[in-house]
């Protein structure tokens, strides 16, 4: 990880997505657009920057789709995945967004749970699949770490 990049991600909620995956990074997209304070970072799982972090938390093969870090590299950081990421990211943003996060969460887990897992086996052949992770326009290249490896 490089100085720049934990700069960026020091304190801040990092979003940690499949780089590869098209659904992801339409998640990403729509995260860029709707998080107006720019409370939000976001790397590829499959990047240095993705390992490293969640290397933190003991993880080494991430299958999640989507993983949040909260306050990331003090203390306070905090790992969320599938559903729990989505609806935490959500509640990071302004409204109307912030108050779908809080309506998802008051969904039981268990079924929040069995309906992320089965868009996750699906997303591929639903959404598609790129070769590699797409390169962000250089307006928010900031926001988006570790696809320059």
């Amino acid at each position: 990880m490089t100085e720049r990049e934990h700069i960026e991600i020091e304190g801040r909620a990092l979003v940690l997505y499949d780089g590869v995956c098209a659904l992801c990074n339409g998640v990403v997209r729509f995260f860029l657009k709707h998080d107006k304070l720019e409370k939000l970072r976001y790397a590829p799982l499959q990047s240095l920057v993705g390992r490293k972090m969640l290397a933190r938390f003991g993880i080494v093969s991430p299958s999640d789709g989507v993983v949040l870090i909260t306050d990331s590299l003090t203390p306070r950081e905090r790992l969320y995945r599938r559903s729990d990421a989505v609806g935490a990211a959500l509640k990071l943003l302004s409204s109307p967004w912030q108050l779908l996060g809080r309506s998802l969460m008051l969904v039981p887990r268990r079924l929040r749970e069995f309906a992320y897992g089965i868009v996750a086996r699906m997303r591929y052949r639903l959404f598609g699949r790129y070769t590699t992770c797409p390169v962000p326009p250089p307006s928010l290249r900031s926001r988006l770490l570790g696809v320059y490896e």
